[in-house]
């Protein structure tokens, strides 16, 4: 297990709540001299669904357990039945249920975005400055782009778009 204490104390605070202070291929650039060539590959190849690296596998599971009571909720919801089994978990269950009933999708979002990052903290537990807190790191950072590409204007734009598109073809039957 690596050291990164200079690396990690150099890198700005992530907040769920917070904007995205630098981007994924920043912190690459900052990670390429710092860690070793194992490590920066994985990194480099790092999404929200990766299995491989310190603390990824076990984000990795946690994260598709989320992901299916996303999917079985949603499915409900819409009247379709959920085929898949899976693990249920009581605390999973209800921030999904609380983020699928927010007034828009943009706040759901944002409380999963808490969640996850409560999660991931609790994942890096007591480690500092070792390979644990830089993996948490790049998953928190890759949770904040995926949030920032979230614009409400942009959304209420192509919500109405569709939303006409679906009036005119119930206009013309």
């Amino acid at each position: 297990m690596a050291s990164y204490y200079y690396l990690i104390a150099s890198l700005p605070e992530l907040r769920a709540d917070g904007d995205l202070p630098i981007t994924y291929d920043e912190f690459l650039t900052l990670c390429q001299s710092n860690v070793s060539d194992k490590d920066y590959e994985i990194l480099e190849n790092l999404t929200l669904n990766s299995t491989e690296g310190p603390l990824v596998d076990e984000w990795s599971k946690f994260y598709g357990m989320l992901n299916k009571e996303l999917s079985y909720q949603r499915s409900v919801n819409l009247g379709k039945n959920y085929s898949s089994a899976y693990d249920k978990d009581g605390f999973i269950t209800q921030v999904v249920s609380s983020a699928l009933s927010a007034k828009n999708p943009l706040e759901a979002e944002r409380l999963l975005l808490e969640y996850e990052f409560e999660n991931l903290d609790s994942l890096v537990g007591l480690h500092m400055f070792d390979d644990h807190v830089l993996f948490g790191y790049a998953i928190k950072l890759k949770l904040l782009e995926r949030l920032s590409c979230f614009e409400h204007e942009k959304g209420k734009a192509e919500f109405n778009s569709l939303f006409e598109g679906i009036q005119q073809r119930v206009y013309s039957l």
